[in-house]
């Protein structure tokens, strides 16, 4: 006899994406190129350590805590930001390819009816770099940056206004996060998370539905499953963010 619908069963609906560290396993190149931009800029700052904290959050914020107490002004920021993102693509340019699993897990949530948004706090040319290089861009139907929200992560604006732009409630959606402050986005858009341990490993974050490496470790059915067993999103902890 089929299953019948539980009013009280969550329906995932739609999937969310983060770009950086999910649909390619780019941050230890941007971490290389903030450390080439810091030591050209005098700056005493471990990358690697920074983006530990702050990954996810848009390039000019990073800038804007690297510099500590020498505060720069938001145009400069930006100029600096745009310096380190050619030394990014520079670095990363004969290396772009998607994580592994991430194209047919794709085509298998496409076949599931799921909806796929992707929010980044990248701008476009950023998006541009990955998702039509790697012929990505046809399998989602919204694309959410930096300039489509007031507030980057770990505000809620990015995913909030993803699934708005879906047409899918927060409590339909899963987001795919490699990074603490985009977990937290997650949580406070009233969201699960699943966490890609491409960047950190899976214990450091606050409480992932379900921790993988990449895409060939899950498909729509077992996520399906795993969402279908808990209730309500995590609470987001202000410490973490």
């Amino acid at each position: 006899m089929p299953r019948l619908p539980s009013l009280l069963m969550p329906d995932l609906q739609a999937l969310i994406f983060d770009m950086d560290g999910v649909l390619v396993d780019n941050t230890p190149v941007q971490a290389r190129a903030f450390q080439l931009f810091f030591r050209d800029q005098g700056l005493p700052v471990d990358a690697t350590q920074l983006l530990r904290r702050l990954n996810g959050a848009p390039a000019a914020e990073i800038l804007k805590e690297a510099f500590g107490d020498e505060p720069q002004p938001a145009d400069k920021l930006e100029a600096f930001a745009s310096q380190r993102e050619f030394l990014y693509r520079t670095l990363y340019w004969d290396d772009r390819r998607p994580l592994p699993g991430l194209v047919d897990f794709l085509e298998a949530a496409r076949a599931a009816g799921l909806k796929i948004g992707l929010g980044t706090g990248s701008g476009q040319e950023t998006i541009s770099y990955i998702l039509d290089e790697l012929n990505l861009r046809r399998f989602f139907d919204v694309v959410i940056t930096k300039d489509d929200v007031d507030q980057g992560k770990p505000h809620a604006d990015t995913y909030a206004v993803t699934a708005k732009k879906l047409g899918v409630k927060p409590e339909n959606c899963v987001v795919f996060e490699d990074a603490l402050l985009g977990e937290q986005a997650a949580y406070r858009a009233h969201m699960h998370c699943v966490a890609v341990a491409s960047t950190l490993p899976g214990r450091d974050f606050q409480a992932p539905l379900l921790v993988i490496r990449d895409f060939t470790e899950l498909t729509p059915a077992s996520l399906r499953t795993a969402f279908e067993a808990v209730g309500a999103a995590p609470r987001p902890d202000k410490g973490r963010a």
